[in-house]
């Protein structure tokens, strides 16, 4: 009675996982084939490795796409390094700009006027109101004096300092 419980247990767990490994070949089968479909000379596309160009041509034969990366410089890579196809919506979200730069004159456009509202906020023009620095408390240290007394031999005896409290006084 155990065994065939667990003979029926083990057939379905294998059942079920044929039916998964079926299911998601058919789903990377599909969007292999949209890719594929997409893919044509001009559009702009991204490779497994991160490389961004725009396509110029693909062998099928020989499996050889070549992207241009900038002007006149041609890469060719395989043809299945080709991951997606890049478009508005991908570098955007939800309608708004990702503000990410697309180009190294870009990004240093962007440094460059991050730094001046760095510096301007810093140094403000004369009539300008700049936020007040917020004044620290003052701290009074309060020592207890040193009691003397009587001598044993002559001599008065010093007490040590025992405690010390601080006290911020507010203006």
């Amino acid at each position: 009675m155990n065994d065939t419980f667990l003979n029926i247990a083990l057939v379905v767990v294998l059942a079920l996982f044929v039916i998964y490994a079926f299911r998601n070949s058919r789903k990377n089968k599909a969007k292999q084939e949209e890719l594929k479909a997409q893919i044509v000379p001009g559009v702009e596309v991204m490779t497994n490795f991160g490389l961004f160009g725009t396509l110029v041509s693909v062998d099928e034969v020989s499996n050889v796409a070549e992207l241009e990366v900038s002007p006149g410089n041609i890469v060719r890579v395989h043809r299945q390094t080709l991951a997606k196809v890049v478009t508005e919506a991908d570098s955007t979200v939800s309608g708004v700009s990702t503000g990410e730069p697309r180009s190294v004159e870009e990004a240093m456009e962007i440094a460059n006027r991050e730094a001046e509202a760095r510096e301007k906020a810093a140094n403000p023009e004369f009539g300008e109101l700049a936020e007040p620095a917020e004044k620290p408390a003052e701290e009074i240290i309060v020592v207890e004096p040193v009691v003397e007394e009587p001598a044993v031999d002559g001599e008065p005896v010093k007490k040590p300092v025992r405690r010390a409290s601080t006290k911020k006084v507010d203006e």
